[in-house]
């Protein structure tokens, strides 16, 4: 048994997961939240005692301020606080300092994204054997549990896998991962999670086919999918964290990850790419100060945390998954659907964080219980997948799984064709008005006798990216 959380990191993803670890702190123990800014852990810690989610008032729950680069800061503070169980929830960025406490420590070790270094970006696959892995002999020598991925996607998606390889395939063909999300925050633009990471996941395309990694340009394979709930939305070939540690270790031919976007948020995206304003590299001013682009984009858009208040319509995630099951083919889609509104009501949080903050204190809950206890580095795929969906569908992810018929309008065709054929189909056309750029986001009105430009209806795909914070 394990007892004692930190937190480290309190963007929305940490705010979701001390609200869910503060709902059964009679299981976890004390929950500590450390951020740079302890001010925004403060704010976290108010949000959950408002809604009243602290189970157990005997057990803490309290700040500390923490630079997670700082490995002997961090050292102490696990120390400390005789923490046993480590959730890292702060940009990939600190990911190999803080595991370096928990080899140091003892602590167990769960992050929701793969380490990145801030001159690089999009590394060449598999990208976990540039960082995690390697430390993976160290982990397995102490007994060290890490678990690796463990938000929704990756995460969940992961944990999916899994769940068709053991339950619904004797063997499978391909996996489609697909995540959309169809709600509107009424911004002109806004990333759902910090700009600065999810703008650096859309510079390269890696995806795995045919049992080998191929590279794509972003946003050049486009295909429109019938969604539960949601409805028809376009997605687009993307690379994602999950590919990096599933074509390692789940036994198919092609694994590839779609991720919703909306007609204005490709526009937005290319002109901001085009211009410079995402390079992750540094320029010098006239006045021989460095900025980074990238940075000044960020501070220009709204804190995604701003969003949840007005958040409107849900997100849908899913695997779509082809094989065959005792000789026969077979489809299903694995899949969970959350609404922004209820997700506010509940926790104070829009549903992209939702889904990606609840699966960590669920990890944590049954890593507190023992039921996983790997003792070594692991991805979630390679823990069982039964006692964690068991426990996110009690606690605010319920899991659907639908039979699909092979070949029907329900299926999904994501093989990818000649790129002059993709280029040609993934095409964005926004209708966009000086006077009012929200035209763009709302949609405009036909002219008599003519053709409007597409323009992203209300209902809009405004996706930016699950695997950060």
């Amino acid at each position: 048994m394990k007892k004692n959380v930190m937190i480290i990191g309190a963007g929305g993803v940490a705010h979701v997961t001390a609200h869910k670890a503060a709902m059964f702190n009679d299981i976890l123990g004390d929950i500590c939240i450390a951020s740079r800014t302890r001010a925004k852990c403060d704010e976290i810690i108010a949000s959950v005692k408002r809604k009243r989610h602290v189970k157990d008032r005997s057990k803490k729950l309290y700040s500390r301020q923490l630079d997670a680069l700082d490995i002997p800061a961090t050292i102490k503070l696990i120390k400390q606080t005789r923490t046993e169980i480590v959730v890292n929830l702060a940009q990939a960025f600190v990911n190999m300092s803080v595991l370096e406490a928990c080899l140091a420590t003892g602590a167990v070790y769960m992050d929701t994204a793969i380490h990145e270094e801030p001159d690089k970006v999009c590394e060449n696959p598999p990208w976990y054997a540039n960082y995690e892995w390697k430390r993976k002999s160290r982990c397995k020598k102490k007994g060290l549990s890490a678990i690796l991925g463990v938000g929704f996607d990756p995460g969940v998606v992961n944990a999916y896998c899994a769940l068709a390889a053991k339950h619904y395939f004797d063997t499978l063909d391909t996996i489609d991962i697909m995540d959309v999300n169809a709600g509107s925050h009424g911004k002109y633009f806004a990333t759902n999670f910090d700009p600065e990471i999810n703008f650096r996941e859309f510079v390269k395309v890696w995806t795995w086919i045919d049992r080998q990694w191929k590279q794509y340009p972003t946003h050049s394979v486009k295909r429109l999918y019938d969604f539960p709930v949601v409805g028809r939305c376009p997605i687009y070939l993307n690379g994602h964290d999950e590919l990096h540690s599933l074509s390692k270790n789940i036994d198919a031919n092609s694994i590839r990850f779609w991720m919703g976007f909306g007609d204005h948020y490709i526009n937005v995206f290319t002109v901001l790419r085009t211009l410079g304003f995402l390079s992750h590299l540094p320029v010098r001013l006239a006045t021989g100060q460095d900025v980074v682009p990238l940075k000044v984009t960020r501070a220009l858009l709204p804190d995604p945390k701003t969003l949840a208040p007005g958040y409107t319509g849900k997100t849908c995630i899913g695997n779509l998954c082809k094989g065959w099951k005792n000789g026969k083919q077979r489809e299903i889609l694995i899949y969970q659907v959350s609404d922004h509104h209820t997700c506010y009501q509940e926790v104070e949080s829009q549903g992209i964080s939702y889904t990606a903050g609840v699966p960590p204190a669920a990890a944590a809950i049954l890593v507190a219980k023992g039921i996983w206890e790997p003792k070594t580095m692991v991805n979630v795929e390679e823990l069982d997948p039964d006692p964690f969906i068991k426990l996110l569908n009690k606690i605010g992810l319920p899991t659907q799984v639908k039979e699909i018929k092979p070949g029907s309008q329900a299926s999904f065709n994501g093989t990818v064709r000649a790129l002059d054929v993709e280029l040609a189909e993934s095409t964005a056309t926004v209708t966009v008005s000086a006077a009012n750029p929200m035209i763009a986001v709302t949609g405009a009105p036909k002219k008599p006798g003519k053709t409007a430009g597409k323009a992203v209806p209300k209902k809009a795909v405004k996706k930016t990216g699950r695997r950060r914070r």
